[in-house]
């Protein structure tokens, strides 16, 4: 399918070479398969995280939005999460989801955000955070988490860190740990993970038997 384009005589913007001029217009302007084109092409082309960002921002279509996302992962630049990130906020589950794959395929881009977003006041938002974290390969995700351990007053947000810990946490967790489970020991579903994860970390740090 065709993009759309500019009509015949109107110059592209001076930075801006044609083709990614093309995609952008289709991205605003065509249809659901042209759109859909125009986000699969942007990927290939520079200066269009902006253009996508602002699709994703309008676009109602579900594989339209996908084609988005994907594009926006694949450039993986701060625009790109910057565009992502509001939509952790969504009410739409499969929106959340959706970001939340994209920020962990980007990695490197995504984990400068990732402290914020523990601290953000959305319960619901920490919570996609740490599970962001357990993917992150950074020497400081553990840190991250147990900071987050040591001041989280929802428990559902703690019972998200937990698990997180519980792949990628060692014993410089289990002090953290600890006391965690001491403050919400009047709530048995998240004491109950605590002790899950610190046996679990004690028996791979222990040595093996002879």
């Amino acid at each position: 399918m065709p993009l759309v384009r500019n009509p015949p005589g109107t110059p592209p913007p001076a930075d801006i070479p044609p083709v990614a001029a093309a995609v952008m217009d289709a991205l605003a302007h065509g249809t659901d398969e042209q759109r859909w084109s125009a986000a699969r092409a942007a990927a290939e082309l520079p200066g269009c995280a902006p253009a996508l960002a602002a699709a994703l921002a309008r676009e109602k279509a579900p594989r339209v939005r996908e084609a988005i996302v994907t594009s926006l992962a694949r450039i993986a630049t701060p625009d790109s999460v910057a565009a992502l990130l509001p939509c952790l906020r969504s009410d739409d589950a499969h929106v959340r989801m959706e970001a939340t794959d994209a920020l962990t395929a980007m990695k490197d881009a995504a984990w400068p955000y990732l402290g914020e977003l523990l601290r953000d006041s959305d319960a619901d938002v920490r919570m996609l955070a740490c599970g962001l974290v357990r993917n992150m390969p950074n020497e400081s995700a553990v840190r991250l988490l147990c900071e987050l351990l040591e001041s989280e007053p929802e428990p559902n947000v703690c019972a998200a860190a937990v698990d997180a810990l519980a792949e990628i946490g060692g014993t410089e967790a289990l002090p953290v740990l600890a006391r965690c489970e001491q403050r919400f020991r009047a709530t048995p579903f998240l004491a109950f993970a605590i002790k899950m994860v610190v046996d679990r970390i004690r028996a791979q740090a222990a040595p093996p038997r002879a």
